[in-house]
């Protein structure tokens, strides 16, 4: 398969993920059980997105300064720090590991 044949199948499950989406009675998402799955299931995937682009390089874990980066960031972010000011931060504290490593 080429790159195109492979982009092309990925948009349309994508286009047909969101349209089964559609199709679910609003009744069914509504109920306490299935919101609450729907929301815990976001912060699981984003927590493991997070911890993926952290902590993995290929198919090794690796420790180099983003995993600082992130911790800082985190920490801001509890503060409730202007997000730019986190971002920022947490740059910082990236360049600054990796300009003495």
């Amino acid at each position: 398969m080429t790159m195109w044949q492979v982009l092309i199948l990925a948009a349309i499950a994508c286009f047909a993920l969101k349209l089964v989406g559609y199709l679910i009675p609003p009744a069914l998402v509504s109920r306490p059980t299935p919101a609450r799955v729907a929301n815990l299931l976001t912060v699981a995937l984003l927590a493991a997105l997070i911890s993926v682009q952290t902590l993995a390089h290929g198919q090794q874990v690796v420790l180099d300064a983003r995993v600082p980066a992130v911790l800082v960031a985190a920490g801001l972010y509890a503060l409730k720090v202007p997000f730019i000011v986190v971002v920022l931060s947490a740059a910082v504290v990236a360049a600054g590991i990796r300009a003495l490593t």
